[in-house]
């Protein structure tokens, strides 16, 4: 068969090829569109749950925030109604907002509109009386604007528990429906109740779901009340065409009694993807005819040359020249594709083989570290040894040297230089990870470092701003970023007081509120605290108004600086953090805001600090001595005796156990961690108390390894004396094991 001949076999698979490639990709489009179409509505439907969720909760915190409004406490119908009129009018979201009293009268509402209603036949309200805390929720029609809302009640109680009023708001279900009908054509958005009735539906287009029908007994019923979780089905509608429908997870709605679904007909789904079928079929048989006439004129150009070009690339390859590539300009077509693939697989090679000879360094680099961290820790382990050695012995000279002057100096400066040997040592335990870490939940000081450039920009470079961090502050349970959205709010009022400039003083400290504060203070309750207190040289507030700082709308600043909510956010954060805030403030002085925040509960991983008391002199109870270094151990025994206790000596695991078999007294167990023979120090703990339960345990060592300390904490109810340490360190973690105070004369 000749050239041409195969060149037009060639044309007529050509062209056929392009055809089965269209159909194929039709097909595949179809089922995309629906993919895609049917995650849009999913994501819609679930936006609008999220958003609904949202809005539920908001409601929540906003009636949290507006039962501690004083106005609302007060017998004045008019001015209760008409706070929370200014309270609709700044959240347009809900259709209305009242206040029913316990009795089921209503009060006073957004409307102003001086109704008198009894409201006690209303399932809401009727829950309600029965809920000590939280909201209640129920999806109705409204009686008055006919829009189906959701109806949010606040029972606010008094510090007894005692029903004060039930604060209700109506919010709009309609705008918390959330549908792109450009992204999903012919798309609509239904809610419905637990009943099956239509609460609100927005389409793109016609619908015959109205609002207030009701669907029970049909198929989208059936799908809607299966569950509350999400999901998708074809299902057929009344009007007899198959519809797409997502089902919104809505189990954090449950309580609410909605279910919220997005559908579309699947004839509108697919209509785009039909005219962009019709119109690339026309393309084809365009290109099918050109491709016929012009394919046996090109051949040369196209096949032979190409192919030449990629042997003559495969032959530099082979030879091991991976720097070999095709010259641009590549042809179209898939001999192009496949050139560029040759060129692509060659730079691949390339990249491979750099990468390999990257990685070998980067392995031989961390390999050299790894080995640096192990020579490290070990060094720093027998520095250690060492330096206890030698501080124990200056310690014994500087005792014999008391007398001399110029002995004891030149005592003193061998312990400085061990001392500053011990620092150096930590560092490389550092370095080397074998020391124990300390556990946190936030570090108010730490927040408030990250925090002070932020601080520094906003404010401005006419206030002066100054950190006291407190030292050896606690860390507190709270919420990071709204501790620091809490502080920029106090900060940014701060400058506020001060157009002209001034002094800005963020200080940190530990306090602990007494009973006597918390019978002052009811809300309060008696602890340990991180206290953060934030102060200006501002203009201060005025006696009169600042017991209403913390209302919700209430500001000292000029109509239009400020909308009253910044305090008023931070009480409702410092209270539900279960903490305390208060104010003070002298006119023409400043202002400072106090914030008390509970203290962490969780144990920190790092050893507690010993007492600090005055000289530390021994006792009479035995202590088993368990060091493999013969130096350290030949100190720490003479030491102990020094300081009056009997002493039993061991260097290794086995022989500690064979002195505890032989029925010798002790008292406690003090031994190295890390030691030869098989047997940690942890292990002979552990045997040591099968054998004399309750023995009192004391570690040390130069570095702990995993034996007491794992994930960087120190296993609870462990006591360690690092190395090296000193007489009076050894006397204070030797009584403290014991379990008696460290006090003169003991």
């Amino acid at each position: 068969m000749s050239i041409r001949a195969r060149l037009l076999w060639f044309a007529l698979l050509a062209t056929l090829l392009p055809a089965l490639m269209v159909l194929e990709r039709f097909a595949s489009e179809r089922q995309a569109t629906i993919r895609t179409d049917t995650t849009s509505l999913a994501n819609f439907a679930q936006d609008s749950s999220r958003e609904l969720s949202e809005r539920i909760q908001g409601t929540a915190q906003l009636q949290f925030g507006l039962a501690r409004a004083t106005v609302l406490a007060q017998e004045d119908r008019k001015a209760c109604s008409d706070f929370l009129a200014e309270v609709r009018d700044a959240h347009p979201q809900y259709t209305g907002i009242l206040t029913i009293l316990p009795n089921g009268r209503l009060f006073c509402d957004s409307l102003r509109t001086g109704r008198e209603l009894n409201l006690t036949d209303r399932d809401y309200f009727r829950r309600a009386l029965e809920t000590p805390a939280g909201v209640v929720l129920e999806a109705a029609f409204g009686r008055l604007t006919g829009r189906a809302v959701m109806q949010v009640a606040y029972p606010a109680r008094d510090a007894t528990g005692a029903l004060r009023f039930v604060l209700l708001a109506s919010l709009d279900l309609a705008k918390a429906m959330n549908l792109d009908d450009r992204r999903v054509p012919g798309g609509r958005m239904v809610m419905l109740d637990d009943k099956g009735t239509v609460l609100t539906v927005f389409a793109g287009g016609d619908t015959d779901l109205a609002k207030g029908a009701s669907v029970v007994g049909t198929q989208l019923w059936k799908f809607a009340s299966a569950s509350h979780e999400a999901g998708t089905a074809e299902l057929s509608m009344p009007d007899g065409r198959l519809y797409t429908w997502a089902r919104a997870d809505t189990t954090a709605l449950a309580a609410a009694g909605v279910h919220i679904l997005a559908g579309a007909p699947n004839d509108a789904l697919l209509a785009a993807a039909n005219r962009r079928f019709m119109r690339e079929l026309g393309w084809m048989v365009l290109a099918a005819g050109l491709l016929f006439l012009i394919v046996w004129r090109l051949s040369e150009r196209t096949i032979r040359r190409p192919i030449s070009r990629m042997s003559d690339m495969a032959a530099r390859l082979h030879a091991g020249d991976l720097a070999a590539r095709i010259e641009p300009p590549l042809p179209g077509g898939e001999l192009g594709s496949l050139m560029a693939a040759l060129n692509q697989a060659a730079e691949s090679l390339q990249t491979q083989r750099a990468d390999i000879e990257r990685l070998n360094a980067q392995l031989l680099q961390s390999q050299r570290l790894e080995a640096i961290g192990q020579l490290t820790g070990g060094v720093a382990h027998d520095f250690n040894n060492l330096l206890t050695v030698v501080l124990g012995n200056a310690d014994l000279l500087l005792e014999a040297c008391a007398k001399d002057p110029d002995r004891r100096h030149m005592v003193q400066t061998i312990i400085d230089a061990a001392e500053r040997g011990a620092s150096l040592t930590k560092h490389l335990l550092a370095f080397a990870r074998k020391q124990p870490l300390a556990p946190s939940d936030v570090d108010v000081n730490q927040r408030l470092a990250a925090l002070d450039p932020m601080l520094r920009s906003s404010l401005g470079e006419h206030v002066e701003i100054e950190l006291v961090r407190g030292a050896g502050l606690w860390w507190a349970t709270v919420d990071a970023t709204q501790l620091e959205n809490a502080l920029l709010n106090l900060c940014l009022n701060a400058r506020d007081a001060m157009p002209t400039g001034g002094r800005l003083t963020i200080e940190t400290a530990n306090a602990s509120l007494d009973t006597r504060y918390a019978e002052q203070h009811p809300e309060v309750k008696p602890g340990q605290y991180v206290m953060m207190a934030v102060s200006d040289t501002g203009s201060g507030i005025p006696a009169h108004v600042l017991s209403r700082v913390f209302e919700p709308f209430f500001t000292t600043k000029e109509k239009g600086k400020g909308t009253g909510l910044g305090l008023a956010m931070v009480y409702g954060f410092v209270k539900q953090s279960t903490g305390h805030i208060s104010i003070y403030s002298e006119p023409g002085h400043g202002t400072t805001v106090k914030l008390y925040l509970p203290r962490a509960s969780g144990t920190r991983g790092s050893q507690p600090e010993l007492p600090v008391q005055g000289h530390v002199r021994g006792g009479f109870e035995t202590v088993l001595v368990v060091e493999d270094d013969e130096p350290v151990r030949r100190l720490a025994c003479l030491e102990l005796r020094a300081l009056g206790y009997d002493v039993l000596e061991a260097s290794r695991g086995s022989e500690a156990l064979a002195l505890l078999d032989s029925g010798c007294a002790v008292d406690l167990l003090f031994t190295d961690v890390v030691m030869p023979g098989g047997m940690s120090g942890r292990q002979l703990a552990e045997a040591a108390l099968q054998r004399r339960p309750g023995l009192r345990v004391l570690y040390t060592s130069g570095y702990t390894e995993n034996a007491i300390v794992h994930h960087g904490r120190l296993d609870p109810g462990v006591q360690l004396l690092p190395k090296p340490y000193r007489r009076d360190e050894l006397a204070k973690a030797v009584r403290q094991a014991l379990g008696r105070d460290v006090s003169p004369g003991t």
